[in-house]
């Protein structure tokens, strides 16, 4: 049975959430499950393998689950971009918009040295958003995406067509069109 069949088994859909109309993809099952996160994480680290990848970027929240691991995995730094005042120190923003507001999001200003090339993970791709607001704070610190990669990608969304200027692969595991 493929990874992707896997994970369809085990992500569970919650309809209505976080808001009626929303159906949210849950990968609480997946972490559960010791064997297929150890899979997720290592069919990640194939991917970036070939790309020379310097660090890992792992977005707030859900992208530090499995991203710290495959930082680990690949012996690699791990850097965390997280939401506006979670970070202590000197920090870099960015804000974006939502389909239901705006956010922002931070990195510390040290946590890239330019020309590296980094991954920016994260479980799930929907509208992209946040996805490329990491990537701009990356871009600001200097540093190349290399390669953006998910569990999940809503496809049906169009999010790796707002990430295709960074010139970077768009990678997921589970495709939902």
């Amino acid at each position: 049975m493929s990874i992707e069949d896997l994970l369809k088994q085990h992500v569970h859909e919650i309809r209505d959430f976080p808001k009626p109309g929303i159906s949210f993809k849950d990968i609480t099952p997946i972490l559960a499950n010791p064997e297929l996160s150890k899979m997720v994480v290592t069919a990640l680290a194939e991917h970036a393998k070939s790309l020379n990848v310097d660090a890992i970027v792992g977005i707030d929240s859900r992208g530090f689950l499995f991203g710290a691991s495959l930082a680990r995995l690949l012996d690699l730094p791990f850097v965390v971009v997280r939401k506006k005042g979670k970070l202590p120190g000197e920090t870099i923003a960015h804000s974006y918009d939502l389909e239901y507001g705006s956010a922002t999001l931070e990195i510390h200003r040290n946590a890239i040295q330019p020309g590296q090339r980094v991954l920016i993970h994260d479980d799930l791709l929907a509208t992209g958003g946040t996805a490329k607001a990491a990537a701009e704070l990356v871009q600001q610190l200097g540093g190349e995406i290399a390669t953006f990669a998910f569990v999940i990608d809503l496809a049906f969304l169009n999010g790796s067509a707002s990430l295709q200027s960074y010139r970077a692969s768009c990678f997921s595991l589970l495709r939902y069109d």
